[in-house]
Formats: structure tokens, C-alpha cells, sequence
């Protein structure tokens, strides 16, 4: 059962819900959260930062992570609404949520321009790129997987002949690949949406399908470099890939033990009001003209910076996760 305020925010009394994903998407948003923090801080190695363009760093995979685990639960959210609802009711709400994903992200994107934290770059952030790849999910939300798995090759086909005749100067200049990429990240997420039903037949086919999607990726980047920039299908299928090895783990160890929710937990079940209240935290870093504060801080003041912003999130996320509250479109 479920209570939902006009705010939008939900009080649940008995739901069911996976733990692994939970986790697996609590551990998503928290390293997006670092991620964001340390991208300004001249002392961060280059491992822990982006790769400018072509190459992979440890970075580049934690939007994939997020991606996937929308993917873990996105047909089955709209395949239980439509039999509540009805299939118009549920096609409908999946718009508008998509919709208010891209609107919220281009406000935080102009707001990061506006202040110029934007560098040289054109902004489109990650949840723009969510936003479009869920209504390019439109088509196929209720469709079997194998039509599923089709439509992220294609989509990841389309987007890299069209890279090579042209779009990659579009492409690079925008931050996640911009409008042109959300095809390629969309391909991603119906990817994605295909580990669930892999996972009901049997457990083991989810990390049998992600080595699969490691090797294919490996041998694609002997053809299209690897690139988070350019959203390459070689970085899109490499990264799918990693995404559902690291899934493995927390669907393997679900279970094992007693339960106990913990702090992957807390954020999982809030990653949206997580990810838009680290902005807010973040500005108080960012903002300051004051160079040794944040771009030319001391190591030592960077990493009590960065606990303070984990620790003062995850008092929120557990405040929630006490009240049984959860803050979603």
C-alpha cells in the first residue's frame, strides 16, 4: 500500500522490493555524487576524473551504473501500472515522468552555465540523457525482450553510422553527447531492460550476459573507439557489460544473511532527491571564488569536504528511510 501527498512524496506501509537493485542503485547515485564532487579539484588524478575523449577511467562508468539500474526495474514499473491503470494511463505516466527527468535536468544544466561551471563545453547532463532515452523507450516498453535487445542494437547501429558520417563534431561538443547522444544512452537502457527477464529464467544467465557484453565491447573498440564523450556503442555495450557484472554481485550475496536495509539502501530508495539536494551541497564548495577552497584545496581538505557532503546526504537518506518516505515522479 501506498500514500502519496501532492508533493509527490510517497509513504509506504508494505511494498515489495528488490534489495539488490535497491543497493545497486544506492551505490549508483552515491559515486555520481563523488564523481560530480571531485571533477573541479586539480589534485583528483586523472583516473578519478572523465577521460577528455577517447578512453575509459573508473568515472566513465558510474552514468552506465545509474542507467542500468533504471533498466532493472523500468518495464516491469510500467507493465504493473498498465495492469492497475490501464496501458494508456501507464504509456502517459511514463512521458510525463521522462519529461520532468529532462525538464529538471536543463534547469540544473542552465543553473551550472549561469554560474560558469560549465567549461567550454555545451551542458546536457545526465538527466537529460535519461530523460530522452526513456521516451525513446516508449516503443518498445511493452515489448518481449528479444524485441527489446533489437532495439538497442539498432539504435546503437543508427547512432554510429550517423557518428561516422558526421555527428561526432555535433556530438563532442556537448557533455554526454548532447541531444544526438540520448540515442546511443537510450540503446543502453533497453539493453538494460533485458537483464530482468534474463535474471527469471536464471541467475547465473545475468553474469553470463554481462561478460558477453564485456567481450563484445572489447572486440567493438578494435573498430569504434571507446568513448564516453562520443557515447561510442563500444563504450555503451563495454560498460552494459561492467554495469551487470557489478549487479551480479548484489543479486548473488541478496539474501545471504540477515537483512538489514544499510546505507546503500537509505540512498537507493531516494536517488532522485539525493542527486538534487548534492547540487545545492555542492554550491556551497563550487561557488566561492576562493581557490584553495575547492579548485586548489589541499588533499586533506578535499576529503573532509567530500565526507561531510556523503555524510550529511546519507542523514537524509536515512531520515527518509525511518519515516518510510521516498520522494518520486
Amino acid at each position: 500500500m501506498t500514500a502519496e501527498n501532492s508533493a509527490g512524496v510517497t509513504h509506504r506501509t508494505a511494498v515489495e522490493r528488490s534489495v539488490a537493485v535497491d543497493r545497486f542503485r544506492g551505490l549508483a547515485i552515491m559515486l555520481m555524487v563523488v564523481a560530480n564532487f571531485l571533477s573541479g579539484n586539480r589534485f583528483v588524478p586523472a583516473w578519478l576524473k572523465h577521460a577528455p575523449d577517447i578512453g575509459l577511467t573508473a568515472i566513465d562508468l558510474i552514468a552506465p551504473f545509474f542507467i542500468f539500474a533504471i533498466g532493472l526495474t523500468l518495464v516491469d514499473s510500467a507493465r504493473r501500472r498498465a495492469e492497475r491503470e490501464g496501458r494508456r494511463a501507464a504509456i502517459r505516466h511514463h512521458v510525463v515522468r521522462y519529461l520532468a527527468i529532462l525538464g529538471i535536468g536543463a534547469v540544473i544544466s542552465a543553473g551550472e552555465q549561469l554560474v560558469g561551471q560549465s567549461g567550454d563545453v555545451l551542458v546536457w547532463g545526465v538527466l537529460q540523457a535519461i530523460g530522452v532515452a526513456g521516451l525513446l523507450m516508449l516503443p518498445v516498453i511493452f515489448a518481449p525482450a528479444t524485441i527489446r535487445l533489437t532495439y538497442a542494437v539498432v539504435l546503437l547501429a543508427c547512432f554510429q553510422l550517423a557518428s561516422a558520417a558526421g555527428w561526432n563534431d555535433l556530438v563532442f561538443r556537448w557533455s554526454h553527447g548532447g541531444l544526438p547522444g540520448s540515442i546511443s544512452w537510450a540503446g543502453m537502457l533497453a539493453l538494460a531492460t533485458v537483464f530482468p527477464d534474463l535474471e527469471s529464467r536464471h541467475r547465473l544467465a545475468v553474469p553470463a550476459a554481462s561478460l558477453l557484453l564485456l567481450g563484445s565491447g572489447l572486440a567493438l573498440s578494435l573498430i569504434v573507439a571507446v568513448s564516453k564523450n562520443r557515447v561510442s556503442a563500444s563504450y555503451v555495450v563495454l560498460t552494459t557489460g561492467a554495469s551487470g557484472l557489478l549487479y551480479t554481485l548484489f543479486m548473488l550475496t541478496d539474501g545471504i544473511g540477515t537483512y538489514r536495509p544499510g546505507v546503500l539502501t537509505w540512498w537507493g530508495r531516494n536517488p532522485l532527491l539525493l542527486y538534487l539536494l548534492h547540487y545545492v551541497l555542492l554550491a556551497i564548495v563550487v561557488l566561492p571564488d576562493t581557490p584553495a577552497w575547492y579548485v586548489e584545496a589541499a588533499p586533506w581538505l578535499i576529503a573532509t569536504q567530500g565526507v561531510v557532503l556523503i555524510a550529511l546526504l546519507t542523514a537524509v537518506a536515512w531520515l527518509m528511510h525511518r519515516h518510510h518516505l521516498t520522494v518520486r515522479l
